[in-house]
């Protein structure tokens, strides 16, 4: 063979077609494909159907971090959005109570592992929850895994499970600055991700919290802000309204790192008992106090998500701009705009180029 004739595709790997990580095959003793390279773009191929990515993170255990993440889950569904839940926590994947799939499973498909859809009437698309949970044998069973099985399940878990086209991922993280939260930060690198811290006002678990916020700092992870739980109670009695933990220093701590509490949520019977139900409040209870709560967080991540879709817009347009109006291939999509919106749009775009000098 003369190298004018030589194919360099002829040496990549032809792909299986199998849409889950290579552990899971059947065929894997005996194959001879690039198993490194079929995993890398298997994630990637779920991460290109991906829009905004949330990381809900607590430092501190038992905090709510998992409860803050089903119900800005629910709170971003039930306003249009398709919506997948990843839950990472893995010795405390909760979200199959929280979205009422409590002792369900999954089969695993050539597409992967299918997400359980949670459904309500009052949401147009199925929230899709991926959890640890639905591949154990019980739901009390332990995991004692070494860090080499963490890192390969964060990676079944935005690759094996068959999220499809999402607005959202929200990631249910587990407490803590190790290990899953490291090999999530690596793998979704160069995506838009963004952190939602959950913290309590007690000085133990501020003192965590602030780990967290040093970490999202040090890897210039977006932190759109501090959701704070159990920041008051409503006395069922007389109504009124009282903090069972102090948080002056909360806030001032708060404003030391720069970081904005865009939230905070009652220490509530009916939130601490919504998990039971298998239907996040923000949906069961919508008016009441503690969807309420829910709201400015929920705003929030829509707000920077939209805020991150307006730079990229303008930098991709950057391009453009160095052109100008007259590019042609920037006249060939004003072509499509219908006679009377052609114009306004094109003032827009001048008004977006002008903008970015």
């Amino acid at each position: 063979m003369t190298v004018a004739h030589f194919d360099p595709h002829s040496l990549a790997p032809t792909d299986c077609g199998r849409g889950h990580a290579c552990q899971f095959c059947p065929e894997e003793p005996q194959c001879s494909r690039d198993k490194g390279r079929h995993e890398k773009e298997l994630i990637e191929s779920r991460l290109e159907q991906i829009g905004q990515i949330i990381m809900v993170m607590a430092n501190k255990g038992g905090v709510g971090k998992s409860t803050v993440s089903a119900n800005v889950a629910a709170g971003l569904a039930a306003q249009g959005y398709r919506v997948g839940v990843a839950d990472a926590d893995i010795h405390g994947p909760n979200q199959s109570r929280f979205f009422g799939f409590v002792g369900q499973r999954v089969r695993l498909g050539n597409q992967g592992l299918p997400p359980h859809a949670f459904e309500y009437l009052s949401i147009e698309y199925p929230v899709r929850v991926g959890s640890l949970a639905f591949m154990m044998e019980k739901d009390d069973t332990p995991i004692v895994w070494r860090d080499s099985y963490k890192h390969d399940f964060m990676h079944h878990l935005i690759g094996s499970f068959d999220w499809g086209p999402l607005d959202f991922l929200i990631i249910d993280m587990p407490p803590g600055t190790g290990n899953e939260l490291i090999t999530l930060a690596d793998m979704l690198e160069g995506q838009d991700v963004a952190a939602l811290l959950t913290t309590t006002p007690q000085e133990i678990a501020l003192m965590d919290s602030l780990k967290a916020v040093r970490f999202c700092q040090e890897r210039q992870l977006p932190l759109i802000g501090v959701v704070e739980n159990m920041a008051g109670v409503t006395c069922p009695h007389c109504d009124t309204e009282f903090h069972v933990f102090p948080r002056a220093h909360l806030a001032a701590a708060l404003a030391e790192v720069e970081v904005a509490s865009i939230a905070q949520i009652p220490l509530s019977l009916t939130l601490s008992s919504g998990s039971d139900t298998g239907v996040p409040v923000v949906l069961s209870m919508p008016e009441g106090p503690e969807a309420r709560a829910f709201a400015p967080a929920i705003a929030a991540v829509l707000d920077h998500a939209k805020a991150t879709f307006v730079e990229a817009a303008a930098q991709s347009l950057q391009g453009f701009s160095q052109a100008g109006l007259e590019n042609p291939e920037l006249e060939q999509a004003l072509s499509n705009v219908p006679d009377e919106q052609r114009e306004a749009l094109r003032a827009q775009l001048a008004s977006l180029m002008g903008a970015r000098h």
